[in-house]
Order: structure tokens, then sequence, then C-alpha cells
């Protein structure tokens, strides 16, 4: 995709055909070709790390189900539950729930989309706004999903809403023939996941995917791309990122020295 008009162009254009500007190398040739030893294409390294902290959790939640049951397993890694959040004040769920999964579908369906979300959010708009994008549609997912429904929900598809409306956003701004295609394709998936929600009988939180599209939007609409940036908007968007991570870790020590006894486990 062109820098300059953000129309579709070739890999080996060097001079957009379109508006006759040079082209740069793409996001990916900027970078190292592969992390950690090679194993990790570099589109999708902040991805794969994701993917891997969910599967971790998923092992381990599936291990603690054995015993005590999924929900109270999920309960006790840090599901958004409406009670524990309003009365105990354990606002870290808003967080942590969106790590967490329920069955071998549930987690293999959000890893699909996630894996292929992801790449196209980083490439379009760099590391720093994909983590910020992430983490205040997994917040403003759960937060909506907690006031509109106090049971037990878990998954990272209020994250993926919020990439889609990204994604949406992005074309919004875009002012293009491509900016309307995109802005088109993805409305279309959010009729559609919104429609699986309530149409079908599956135990699917709509308002957690609500939540997320319209924090996603909000953030990637603000945040704008990195084209035509400065020095400093970028600065502050990796301090942006960075606290992201560090108060998504902190989430999780809170959930390790909250972490219920065993007879609460019963």
């Amino acid at each position: 995709m062109c820098p300059h008009c953000r129309a579709f162009i070739t890999t080996s254009d060097r001079v957009c055909p379109y508006c006759h500007e040079p082209v740069g190398p793409s996001y990916v040739e900027r970078q190292p070709d592969k992390k950690i030893g090679g194993l990790i294409p570099q589109s999708h390294f902040t991805t794969v790390l994701i993917l891997l902290i969910n599967a971790g959790l998923y092992i381990a939640t599936a291990w603690l189900s054995s015993s005590v049951g999924e929900n109270t397993a999920l309960w006790a890694f840090g599901g958004k539950f409406g009670p524990s959040i309003w009365q105990q004040h354990e606002w870290w769920r808003l967080v942590t729930a969106g790590f967490l999964h329920g069955g071998v579908t549930h987690i293999l369906m959000n890893s699909w989309a996630l894996f292929q979300l992801g790449a196209q959010v980083e490439e379009l708009f760099g590391t720093s706004r994909y983590l910020a994008i992430y983490f205040f549609s997994t917040v403003g997912g759960f937060y909506l999903s907690a006031r509109m429904n106090s049971g037990l929900s878990i998954g990272s598809s209020a994250g993926i809403a919020g990439l889609i409306g990204a994604m949406v956003a992005f074309g919004v701004m875009n002012r293009s023939t491509v900016g309307r295609a995109i802005r088109n394709f993805y409305l279309q998936a959010v009729v559609f996941m919104l429609a699986i929600g309530f149409l079908t009988g599956f135990q699917i939180d709509n308002w957690a995917h609500i939540g997320g599209l319209t924090a996603g939007f909000v953030v990637a609409y603000v945040a704008g791309t990195p084209i035509h940036s400065t020095r400093t908007k970028e600065g502050v968007w990796r301090a942006v990122a960075a606290i992201c991570v560090l108060v998504t870790a902190f989430c999780f020590i809170m959930v390790y020295t909250h972490f219920p006894a065993p007879d609460q486990l019963r």
C-alpha cells in the first residue's frame, strides 16, 4: 500500500504509479526477517507473544478445571465477574479476562482471528498503537460487559473486536477508494460478528464485543497512523504502550496475590 495515497501497489514498485511519489521499503522489509532465533516472523511477533500468553493460561485453567470445574478455574485466574469487580473491587479482571479462554474451540477460533488481524493492524498503526488499541479494547469491552451482564465472561474477542474497530477507523480516515473498501469490508465483519451473538444460541458476550469495537475505533481514530507523524508523537505512543504492558503485568500480579485458597475453590 502506498504510504502517500494509500493505493494498492505491487511489492516491486519503487515509485507509486498513481501519485508518482517514491515508495520506501515495506514495514516487514524495514525490520529483521525473524525474531527469537528465526522462529517468529516480525510481522506477527507481537501477536504471537499474546497468543503464547493465552495458550499458557489456557493450559493452566484447563488443569485446574479438572478438579474444581471450568467456571471456577476461569474466575480464579481473573475472568470477568460483575460481583467480584464492583463489590470486591477486583478491577484487574477487566484486563486479565481478555487472556482467558474456555474450551479448545474458543481459543482456536480467537487465536486464528487474532493472528490474522494483529499483523494487519500492527503494520498500519505500528507496534505502540497496536498494543494501546488492544489494551483499551479489552478493558473497554469487559467494562461494558460488567455493566450490562454481571455473569462470568472471558476471551480475547473483546480485543479482537477492537482491532476490527481500528481497521474501520483506518477506512474512515482514509478518504480514498481503498479506504472505503477497507471500511465497508470490516463493517460487514462487525455485522457478522454481532449477528452470531444475537441470533445464535452460543454463549457469546456481545457487550464485550460492542465495548471493544467502540474503544478500538476511538483509540485508532485519535492515534492515527505513523505516516507523517512526528518524533514527539511517536514517543508519546511508545510511552502509552509501555504503560499498557506494565498495567497488564501488574494485573496478573494481582491475580497471583489474590488467588483463592483451596477451600474457596470447592
